[in-house]
């Protein structure tokens, strides 16, 4: 009876043993994909920032590299559409970028979420530039959509949209 109680408790003590590595190791797996997905969301917000840094300079082949180039890609900004990456960059993209002086556009509260090779970010962003002799202030929110494409992160959907009017100063009644 005493070596069938020392058999049952060996066998217990392995169940557990065996239950804290299954637990530590398990505990590992789910902290990587977490840092990998920190990792990710970084890149999606250094596209972000490459996109807003090359619009701001002008620069057509940072946004050949940021922006899908198919007909895939839609962007809505201001109540207008645009199908496909041709029919942005010629119709919208380029000429704005041409027509404008002294640009500073800067993206906030840049929120990105990952899943697996689609990852999506609201953010809001603030431009000042001089367009046709005049300057102009703006601002709103922001939705992107990215994909992950041969190894890279590439927008293929932009959406932003500015207020109506500029938001009241705190304290400060709105008049409708």
């Amino acid at each position: 009876m005493k070596q069938t109680l020392v058999g049952q408790l060996k066998k217990r003590i392995a169940v557990v043993a065996a239950m804290a590595l299954m637990t530590i190791a398990g505990s590992a797996i789910a902290f990587k994909p977490a840092e990998a997905l920190r990792d990710e969301a970084e890149h999606v917000r250094d596209v972000l920032e490459q996109s807003v840094t090359a619009f701001e300079h002008g620069d057509m082949t940072t946004m050949n590299k940021v922006w899908a180039n198919d007909e895939s890609m839609t962007v809505f900004e201001q109540g207008h559409a645009n199908y496909g990456w041709a029919d942005y960059r010629d119709n919208h993209l380029a000429p704005e970028m041409k027509e404008m002086k002294n640009t500073k556009y800067t993206l906030s509260d840049i929120r990105v979420k990952v899943t697996g090779a689609t990852a999506w970010a609201t953010f809001k962003y603030a431009i000042s530039t001089d367009v046709e002799g005049r300057h102009v202030d703006g601002g709103g929110l922001g939705t992107a959509v990215l994909e992950k494409r041969d190894g890279r992160w590439q927008i293929v959907h932009w959406h932003s949209s500015a207020p109506r009017r500029a938001p009241a100063a705190a304290g400060t009644p709105r008049k409708n």
